[in-house]
């Protein structure tokens, strides 16, 4: 808003032109009133113009309508306006009174100018840092839109991209094929994509082509009349007319048999479908999301997929990259897993400590996000503090090869001896846990910062 508008309300007149003419020299668009009968009609007025006044400079006793009242009127019609009250009869309890009604500031007559300005100054500067605050919200809400897509997140380059695209085809009723390795997350792209979609309301069938005997297959995507076969004792809808109007999700497509495959061809050609034992057949409107870690282009040149098919399937192509080509998501994604399993097992770990980002992100990923979703779980699991350390990670990551726990260092009796080595040890560890941060590693071991530099140095420590 360019010009900071003022409304002035007091029922003495020389205090309204004492403070117009010094308002106006300061820079305010003044408005005044006589009491606050008056204030509470300019300021409706000035809601109905989408006009609200900036600040509100208001007195507490005055004829017709007192400051109270007129604070109590107008709580909940200002959302942008500052209220400032004064009074020359006023006590702490009244302006304690005035601010949990609304007003902001409270001034006591007699007054100096410096005194209004300054409390004006103030709360410009109050408003200033609250637009501030709504900026950096909506710009850290448009930073965490690029990381998310439906139950996603990520943090890469690749996988924005990724976003990108699979939001521009969810607003789209086209085929979509999704490629990546196991585990990449395809079944939250291909969720997403629904859920983002035309076809939100409708239903979403996951279908698993891998994972159903090739003698079912036929009868489970297209359901089966009563009597089509020993055993069919009624109608059964299949996957397509169970996500009619809906989506269906066809999970490693690859791994269809030929003669299903021409099925599905004529389905998609074709919209409709023919359960078993039915002499008729059945229009069905179904968009389809694929998706296969194989590489089909392979599949079609060594006869086990139908190109024709393919390239039905292939109308928008969707390729997630395995985590080890992007591990920027580590981070966010390690973060992601730990908020999620805090509130699965009641558990309030704050933190993973730097060294545990140091070696997951080191690993190589051959289980992708799936794996590193059960690493943090176990590891949330087995925490006993409020931070994850490496010793919480499975043995092949938290535990290099020919290192030694502490119980296998003492050589003797003594306690002294034995309490020097588990002091050093530990001191390591918590370096080790934090990346060499001192300030953190003192936190954990829960002394000073000055003990533990005098400790670094006792045992030789080289950081």
């Amino acid at each position: 808003m360019d010009e900071k508008k003022i409304l002035v309300i007091d029922d003495e007149k020389n205090m309204r032109h004492m403070l117009s003419a010094m308002l106006t020299r300061s820079g305010y668009l003044v408005d005044t009133a006589s009491d606050g009968k008056t204030g509470l009609e300019k300021v409706n007025n000035s809601i109905k113009k989408l006009e609200p006044y900036l600040f509100i400079l208001c007195d507490l006793k005055m004829p017709n309508m007192s400051g109270m009242e007129f604070l109590d009127s107008i709580r909940n019609k200002i959302k942008e306006t500052t209220v400032i009250m004064m009074s020359a009869y006023g006590t702490i309890d009244t302006a304690i009174k005035a601010m949990k009604q609304g007003a902001y500031d409270y001034i006591s007559k007699p007054f100096n100018i410096d005194e209004v300005l300054l409390a004006l100054k103030k709360a410009e500067e109050r408003e200033n840092l609250k637009d501030e605050n709504l900026k950096l919200k909506e710009r850290l809400r448009k930073i965490e839109d690029n990381y998310r897509f439906g139950k996603m997140v990520a943090a890469s380059a690749k996988m924005e991209s990724v976003f990108k695209l699979a939001e521009k085809a969810s607003e789209y009723d086209s085929t979509v094929l999704i490629l990546g390795n196991s585990g990449t997350g395809k079944e939250l792209i291909a969720r997403a994509l629904h859920f983002n979609g035309l076809r939100a309301k409708k239903a979403f069938v996951p279908v698993n082509c891998g994972g159903i005997p090739d003698s079912l297959l036929e009868s489970e995507f297209f359901g089966y009349k009563k009597g089509a076969f020993t055993g069919a004792d009624r109608d059964k809808k299949g996957f397509f007319e169970e996500a009619d109007k809906g989506s269906i999700f066809l999970d490693e497509i690859g791994e269809l048999p030929l003669n299903l495959q021409v099925k599905l061809l004529r389905i998609l050609q074709e919209s409709e479908i023919r359960p078993l034992g039915d002499s008729k057949t059945r229009k069905i409107d179904v968009r389809v999301i694929a998706a296969t870690s194989k590489k089909l282009e392979d599949e079609v040149k060594n006869g086990t997929f139908r190109e024709d098919l393919f390239y039905r399937l292939n109308v928008l192509q969707i390729k997630i990259p395995p985590l080890r080509d992007r591990v920027e998501d580590i981070p966010i994604l390690s973060k992601h897993f730990l908020e999620k399993f805090n509130r699965k097992f009641n558990k309030n770990i704050s933190e993973i400590s730097p060294g545990v980002l140091s070696i997951l992100i080191k690993h190589s990923w051959p289980g992708n996000v799936r794996e590193l979703e059960n690493i943090i779980e176990r590891a949330v699991i087995f925490s006993e503090k409020k931070i994850i350390l490496p010793e919480n990670l499975p043995e092949e990551f938290g535990i290099k090869a020919g290192s030694a726990r502490i119980d296998d260092f003492f050589q003797s009796f003594s306690i002294k001896k034995a309490q020097k080595i588990m002091e050093k040890r530990l001191i390591l560890r918590a370096l080790e846990s934090t990346g060499g941060n001192r300030t953190k590693s003192a936190k954990l071991l829960e002394i000073s910062h000055p003990s533990l530099l005098s400790k670094i140095k006792t045992y030789k420590i080289e950081i």
